[in-house]
């Protein structure tokens, strides 16, 4: 650690559309010292080139559930689970077990599913009063009802689980006896779940899961089951309702970026990668590492052993070294190989899933709506802070 007092980290959202001014000039050192919301420190990784290496290093344990790594939060333990080994072999083995049921064609039998959802939610959006807030009428319900299909939950559960994710992914915003309700109540939500699925057997990813569990020779354990459900339903929402919400947000607060897309529906897919490079959601908050020895980087600073890692997602999108101009929304962005998916053994393996949704949203959207724009200046929207997501809390939208 430097002597210099550590950067409260996330950093803060002034003004809320653009992207953070803590990350300017913060690739001038490899290692920034950080303080979290719990009020402990970390080292922040900041270079693209040690952050991508970084994620596939097992000198970096993921295994954050050991004495003296910092918290995130003060009030929730968050992703800790002392019961599961994050690490090489274990999570090489269940990210094996997983991603067979999670498979790219299954993703992409989603497809029609997605866009039939998409065009309904728009039909009530259009026949409703206006403004509307974009979350409530597409961002949130989409990725939800999507995840629902996937995972084989019953859509008529999404509100019951919205609110109970919502709280397990409090990081200030709720009291620990309402967020130790939040995370009790989802556990036992998917414990009643899966013994139902057991007696009625399913073709949807739980199903699959179920099926690993008790029929492969190198099976998930129970708990594993239902770690890695829980995980795949918080994943598979949260963070693309919060990407579809405050990206489409940017969009519509440059409307010569939306003429541009209108007259080239082809830049779809490249808009998207670029929204998701900004992260205009949230922080790195949720990468954080533990290092098991010394770790040298590209320029010779060192991480020392003990030391508690964020591999700063962010600030990798923003190295001058790898993307022109990193700090200029520019929707025609080639070799955009951002690092918000993560890398290596930790790449998200819902990357295909959100990418699939937010394009779906994106081009149905404008489409759908040719005059849709922010009922009030962006500079105005709220974000939405103490949770582990930070997009807008409320995106109110008019046509």
């Amino acid at each position: 650690m430097s002597t210099e007092s550590p950067t409260s980290y996330p950093f803060p959202w002034t003004p809320p559309m653009e992207v953070p001014q803590g990350l300017r000039g913060l690739r001038e050192k490899a290692l920034v010292d950080v303080r979290l919301p719990s009020g402990d420190t970390a080292v922040m990784v900041t270079r693209y080139k040690d952050v991508r290496k970084l994620f596939a290093d097992e000198r970096l344990s993921k295994n954050i559930a050991r004495p003296g790594v910092a918290r995130i939060s003060a009030d929730n333990e968050l992703f800790v689970d002392p019961l599961i080994d994050a690490d090489p072999p274990d999570h090489t083995r269940m990210r094996g077990l997983v991603t067979r049921a999670f498979t790219a064609r299954r993703i992409e039998l989603l497809r029609p599913y997605a866009q039939s959802v998409t065009d309904e939610l728009l039909d009530e959006m259009a026949a409703g009063p206006r403004p509307v807030d974009l979350n409530e009428a597409l961002a949130f319900p989409l990725p939800i009802l999507v995840i629902c299909k996937l995972l084989g939950i019953p859509p008529e559960d999404r509100n019951r689980f919205r609110r109970l994710v919502d709280g397990f992914l409090s990081v200030t915003k709720l009291a620990p006896a309402e967020v130790e309700e939040c995370r009790t109540g989802l556990w036992n939500y998917l414990v009643e779940l899966i013994a139902y699925k057991r007696g009625h057997p399913s073709d949807d990813l739980i199903g699959a899961l179920i099926k690993v569990r008790d029929e492969d020779d190198n099976r998930l354990s129970e708990h594993e089951l239902h770690f890695w459900t829980q995980s795949l339903l918080i994943a598979g929402y949260v963070t693309t309702a919060s990407q579809i919400g405050t990206g489409t947000a940017v969009l519509l607060h440059r409307q010569d970026l939306v003429e541009e897309i209108r007259a080239d529906y082809s830049l779809v897919p490249s808009a998207v990668e670029e929204l998701l490079r900004t992260q205009v959601m949230g922080s790195s908050i949720g990468t954080l590492r533990y290092a098991l020895t010394d770790i040298e980087l590209s320029d010779g600073t060192v991480i020392r052993s003990g030391s508690s890692v964020l591999l700063s997602e962010e600030s990798a999108n923003m190295d001058e070294t790898v993307f022109s101009d990193p700090f200029t929304l520019d929707i025609r962005r080639k070799e955009n190989h951002h690092m918000t998916f993560g890398a290596g053994i930790h790449y998200c393996v819902g990357a295909a899933l959100a990418r699939m949704e937010l394009q779906v949203a994106t081009e149905t959207l404008l489409r759908r709506f040719p005059g849709i724009r922010l009922a009030v200046p962006g500079e105005d929207l709220p974000r939405g802070l103490g949770g582990f997501m930070e997009g807008f809390s409320d995106i109110p939208v008019t046509w």
